[in-house]
């Protein structure tokens, strides 16, 4: 959640920019948001949290993604990344504007199939699901005249790319979604006996649509509400996060792996760390918890 953005000197431009926006209410259950960025400086070097799967458009592809397992994949023009377990260090050389959105988990699973569970802490170049037509949409959102022509363009390319699939049911997501926001430590005992099902047909089912199985799963959403509370200068009781982590030392290791910053740097958030938490966060209400608050 924080490396090293800083701004040139003596330029005018915010170096970071970054807007969040909900989704069309028909797609609430399959995108967890919108976003726009734009970054005015040579060189970008940050670390992004664990998150759930992205799809982004860049104006200008120089960079490259660096997964927690090391493992590199250089920015496409459209780039996939499916849902990560740990910080990824993102790259980006020249200024460049990025168009974004998350993927909820049904989304997720409609859009990639039988292939969702093999792209944790992997990125693919979109146009090879796509083709052309990805370079077209592109196109159109460089070339759009605003925010709001984006947004028109964003949502309605996410309905054309989840009819190429059968839909995902939602029930499953929806139960999980409610175990892990009903505890800062949810027992996967308890998600086996919200679904009905058997331990192995739940980790299973968990790690095709989220990416992980359960237990680490949870760990990933409570370091990541801690990450992004003490960014946004709360307390872990504000976050009702208090006893959530067995010590200090516990703490400092989980948001370290799925956050990239420790509570102290945390403290002093870079401009992509305010812009991303707060701007998030700002969403409360319209989106799920598990998405503003993370």
């Amino acid at each position: 959640m924080t490396q090293n953005t800083t701004p040139p000197p003596g330029d005018g431009e915010p170096p970071f920019e970054l807007q969040y926006f909900a989704p069309d209410p028909d797609l609430a259950e399959m995108v967890s948001s919108f976003y726009v960025a734009r970054i005015n400086i040579p060189h970008f070097d940050e670390y992004e949290r664990a998150d759930r799967p992205q799809f982004r458009v860049m104006s200008n592809p120089d960079g490259e993604y660096i997964f927690a397992d090391g493992h590199v994949v250089p920015a496409s023009r459209a780039t996939i990344i499916g849902p990560t377990s740990g910080r990824v260090r993102a790259i980006a050389r020249g200024t460049t504007r990025l168009y974004g959105f998350g993927m909820m988990p049904a989304g997720w699973a409609t859009l990639m199939g039988d292939d969702a569970d093999k792209l944790t802490d992997r990125a693919i170049d979109a146009t090879a699901l796509f083709g052309d037509w990805m370079v077209e949409v592109a196109d159109a959102l460089d070339k759009a005249s605003g925010t709001e022509e984006r947004l028109v363009i964003g949502n309605n390319f996410v309905r054309e790319i989840l009819k190429k699939n059968e839909p995902a049911p939602v029930w499953f997501t929806r139960t999980v979604d409610e175990w892990l926001a009903s505890h800062a430590s949810p027992q996967v005992s308890d998600l086996v006996e919200a679904t009905g099902m058997s331990i192995r047909s739940v980790e299973r089912m968990t790690k095709h649509f989220y990416g992980l199985p359960p237990r680490m799963l949870a760990r990933k959403y409570r370091a990541v509400r801690a990450a992004a509370a003490l960014a946004r200068g709360e307390t872990l009781d504000d976050a009702m996060l208090a006893d959530a982590f067995y010590d200090q030392s516990h703490l400092i290791r989980e948001i370290k792996r799925f956050a990239g910053a420790t509570p102290g740097q945390l403290s002093h958030p870079t401009l992509y760390t305010k812009a991303t938490t707060r701007g998030r966060k700002q969403l409360a209400g319209r989106v799920s918890p598990l998405v503003s608050d993370t």
